[in-house]
């Protein structure tokens, strides 16, 4: 009876400890390099064509009281293959107006014209 229960768990340790069969995407290229100040640059690449660049930069804005503060103003891009097999990039910045992004897939907001 010991030894059917040795073997029920070392079967269940062997089925945890196997990888998993689904096969991820692996980061194939990352670097990342950042300035004492807070500025930085970040890239990476992954096995399944994921591309994603982005920079920040400081930047002096003003607050809600016009005083001046520093903040990191970020612009980026990524890239993936869309569940319809078409390539998507996506651009953005965000900084103090906020998070911007443009891309085929994402609705634009119409301006009004006068």
């Amino acid at each position: 009876m010991k030894w059917i229960i040795v073997v029920a768990l070392a079967l269940v340790a062997t089925v945890i400890a196997a990888p998993p069969t689904e096969d991820y995407p692996k980061i194939v290229r990352s670097e990342f390099d950042a300035s004492p100040d807070g500025a930085y640059n970040y890239n990476f690449e992954t096995s399944n064509g994921i591309v994603r660049s982005e920079t920040g930069e400081l930047k002096e804005a003003l607050d809600d009281d016009n005083k001046p503060h520093v903040i990191v103003a970020v612009r980026g891009s990524y890239s993936y293959t869309n569940t319809d097999g078409k390539p998507e990039t996506i651009t953005y910045f965000a900084d103090e107006t906020g998070y911007h992004a443009q891309g085929e897939s994402i609705p634009q907001v119409a301006s009004a014209t006068s």
